[in-house]
């Protein structure tokens, strides 16, 4: 959590336009009645239509539905600046550190696009609450918005399977929506018991080594062969690469994940060394239980 969301640099440019119909999210009546939706599709199903759905690469988003006045609205964390900018840097010449466009955040807007989520991935009612939990939800997601700004797309475990050490957690649409979830358990709401999957990008490692901040490793007084280590990890993953650059560079990222086992995690502002492990790297698609409604002990 942050205390607050910084400018975005005007060097972060966007290819597709963040939240580009986004609203305020407006105040129910609290004697309403709203329709709370799970939503999944494909990532980036608008370009490569179900393509990433057959590899289980989902986006969530949260739909509902005012019964007094028929509105429906649309709810979804996601990138700023892309996927692939919140995954790695840029390595820009007149900079010694690596540069960052990672932020994410919630994007509101009237209505649903029923064949976006409904063609290719889901479209269903999990609960049903009143308009004054609806508005005590949205206080609770611009506060959420204003302290949890950056996109991680990797969970870091020591080993598939229940129960293994989780180095670092991933923070992505899926985790805005079990927030979102769970804040509507803890103000009363309850959830229809239906199976609930979501997409998780995991990579193993043995415990990871802290290694420092920007300024530690790449200021004036830096580690320079550590400096130099990291750039060259990240090298290979620079963006808009030829079909002969990309092949190359996918040949240098198997060579150092896979065969040299080494992988530089930047998070919350701080650098770690990966020592990875078999199978490297998985996506899964796995059930997390939609939560149950909290209950208020008697007196309190």
């Amino acid at each position: 959590r942050f205390s607050f969301r910084p400018e975005p640099d005007p060097y972060c440019q966007a290819k597709y336009t963040f939240c580009p119909t986004g609203s305020p999210i407006p105040v129910m009546k609290g004697e309403d009645v709203i329709e709370v939706f799970r939503l999944q599709a494909p990532v980036w199903e608008f370009k490569y239509g179900d393509l990433l759905g057959h590899l289980k690469i989902m986006h969530d988003a949260i739909g509902f539905k005012s019964t007094l006045t028929g509105k429906n609205y649309t709810m979804e964390w996601y990138e700023l600046f892309q996927l692939g900018n919140c995954t790695f840097p840029h390595l820009r010449p007149e900079m010694n550190a690596p540069f960052w466009c990672n932020q994410g955040a919630a994007c509101f807007f009237e209505g649903i696009d029923d064949v976006h989520w409904k063609e290719n991935g889901t479209l269903v009612l999990v609960a049903t609450i009143s308009g004054s939990t609806f508005n005590k939800m949205a206080k609770w997601v611009k506060q959420d918005n204003e302290t949890g700004i950056y996109y991680e797309t990797w969970t870091v475990q020591a080993s598939p399977g229940k129960g293994a050490e989780t180095w670092f957690e991933s923070y992505d649409c899926s985790k805005f929506v079990l927030r979102t979830y769970e804040k509507l358990a803890e103000l009363g709401a309850e959830f229809k018991k239906i199976e609930t999957n979501y997409t998780r990008i995991f990579l193993y490692s043995g415990e990871p080594t802290y290694l420092g901040n920007e300024t530690s490793i790449f200021g004036p007084t830096g580690n320079k062969t550590l400096a130099s280590a990291i750039k060259r990890f990240y090298y290979p993953f620079k963006p808009h690469l030829s079909t002969k650059e990309f092949l190359w560079s996918l040949l240098q990222i198997f060579d150092t994940v896979i065969m040299h086992r080494q992988f530089y995690l930047f998070y919350n502002f701080e650098y770690w060394f990966l020592p990875m492990k078999f199978p490297f790297i998985k996506i899964t698609y796995e059930e997390i239980p939609l939560p149950n409604r909290h209950k208020i002990l008697p007196g309190l």
